[in-house]
């Protein structure tokens, strides 16, 4: 199976998000993958089997309990096969990153234009509020 079948099931990737939390017991796997999925726990059995057989992720035994981990090799392999398309992202995050304070400049101008406009105003009356007339 490649990897990004492994990968495209959405249990799958939820178990492997578990399982990146740290060292987890098959029972607490399971539980928290037919609460939100609602699937059995042998559907759940068949999701770690997979992940195992595939090595993404490993399995040892302590007592009667069975604790399951990610493995990172293959995770690694797919950073490695994404690495080509990261600077597809990476240039529009850049760009991203620019946009506030391109927002603040332009913010900035038109506080400037305003205060002049104001200013501009004030002036044209004569400096009297509203272009009112006292009497």
């Amino acid at each position: 199976m490649h990897a990004f079948e492994v990968l495209g099931d959405p249990v799958r990737r939820r178990i492997l998000e578990l399982l990146a939390e740290g060292e987890q017991p098959s029972g607490a796997v399971s539980a928290v993958i037919r609460a939100e999925f609602g699937i059995s726990q042998p559907a759940v059995s068949q999701h770690l089997r997979v992940l195992r057989e595939t090595g993404f992720a490993s399995v040892r035994a302590e007592g009667t309990r069975r604790l399951y981990a990610v493995d990172a090799q293959p995770l690694r392999e797919v950073d490695l096969w994404l690495e080509r398309f990261r600077g597809f992202w990476e240039q529009r995050l850049d760009a991203l990153g620019t946009e506030p304070a391109r927002g603040r400049r332009q913010s900035r101008r038109q506080n400037q234009e305003l205060r002049r406009t104001k200013q501009a105003g004030h002036e044209q009356t004569g400096g009297e509020q509203g272009g009112r007339h006292e009497r």
